[in-house]
């Protein structure tokens, strides 16, 4: 039974690897028909490394495992860039609520300040109004003017 399941896995991954070449190939021919891969395969490097595909192996493994170093450090640039940006947007944003709070705050206590000062003033100013209109009262039943306790005054 073992040999029956080895036979049949055999059989179908070598049909597997028989679609996956012509697949691959079938990819391989697409990408040489495109113009800029044969302009490029025209030139002397790309005629170079067609003729020397160990090389051309060598550099595209270069290529491509120097590239994702490369690929890291710049997403990491971008995405430190990125975060210190928003970052200093937000402490911005911050800073000016702060502000904001503050000014406020100043605000109401001069607000309630100038009330409580107005009132006093109020208070005063009725308070001696009534006073003055009292004596004054008191001053005319006795007969005696403003102007006339003026002119005693001096003598």
């Amino acid at each position: 039974m073992s040999e029956e399941v080895q036979r049949r896995s055999s059989s179908g991954s070598g049909t597997d690897l028989q679609e996956l070449w012509g697949s691959l190939s079938t990819q391989l021919n697409q990408l040489y028909e495109d113009p800029r891969v044969t302009k490029l395969m025209n030139t002397r490097l790309g005629l170079y490394l067609s003729s020397h595909p160990v090389l051309a192996l060598t550099v595209l493994l270069f290529s491509a495992l120097a590239a994702l170093p490369v690929g890291l450090f710049i997403t990491f640039a971008v995405v430190t860039a990125v975060m210190s940006a928003v970052g200093f947007v937000f402490f911005e944003v911050f800073l000016l609520f702060v502000g904001g709070v503050t000014l406020l705050s100043v605000l109401v206590g001069i607000a309630l300040f100038s009330a409580v000062a107005s009132f006093i003033a109020n208070v005063l100013y009725f308070a001696i109004a009534s006073i003055l209109n009292r004596y004054n009262q008191q001053l005319m039943k006795g007969g005696v003017s403003l102007g006339q306790s003026e002119g005693l005054k001096k003598m």
